[in-house]
């Protein structure tokens, strides 16, 4: 009965019996389960994989967004009265609490898939880290002047790579950057 069976799924021309025509319907739907079950599991990986992306992308363009915002000000603020007075300092000491927020939630710049985008940010965000300490430790005017505009000129790499990361998010930062700016910078 059982080498029947076996031999109605190898060559079903040379034996048919209702047995061998059910074990076949059950092995045929068994395989399909399973692929349909791989084929899902893969999808839904690829889904939460984008979503991982996005997030992460969304996560690293709002602090870029907001050290651009924050640094903007500052040069501003720079301009008027005493160039590192308390109004500026606190705008860099707002610029190093992003810098933190980036260093607390780096792990996540692993979701980023592209290699050249994650090194791009990571770099980016070292030096401007370093750039704002030494601005913090209390240099002297001419040593201050000569950091903040290396300041200035690495955060002209802030907005090429919030492209990116708009590309990766599926919209633009500007209206979170508008709304930032707003907040941080009322007019009047």
């Amino acid at each position: 009965m059982a080498l029947d069976l076996i031999l109605a799924l190898v060559k079903p021309e040379r034996v048919a019996s209702p047995q061998a025509d059910t074990l076949g319907a059950v092995v045929v739907g068994a395989v399909l389960a399973t692929l349909s079950g791989f084929a899902a599991t893969m999808l839904e990986n690829t889904f939460a994989r984008r979503r991982r992306e996005r997030d992460a992308a969304l996560l690293f363009g709002e602090v870029l967004s907001t050290l651009k915002v924050l640094l903007d000000i500052a040069d501003r603020s720079r301009g008027r009265g005493d160039p590192y007075g308390p109004i500026t300092m606190r705008l860099l000491a707002a610029a190093r609490r992003e810098l933190d927020i980036y260093e607390r939630n780096r792990e996540a710049l692993v979701e980023i898939r592209k290699g050249r985008l994650r090194l791009d940010i990571h770099s980016l965000m070292v030096r401007l880290s370093i750039s704002v300490d030494g601005l913090l430790d209390g240099a002297s005017i001419a040593l201050r002047d000569q950091g903040f505009q290396f300041l200035l000129g690495i955060g002209k790499e802030i907005e090429p790579l919030m492209e990116r990361l708009a590309r990766l998010r599926g919209e633009p930062f500007d209206d979170f950057m508008r709304e930032t700016s707003r907040a941080l910078d009322p007019p009047g």
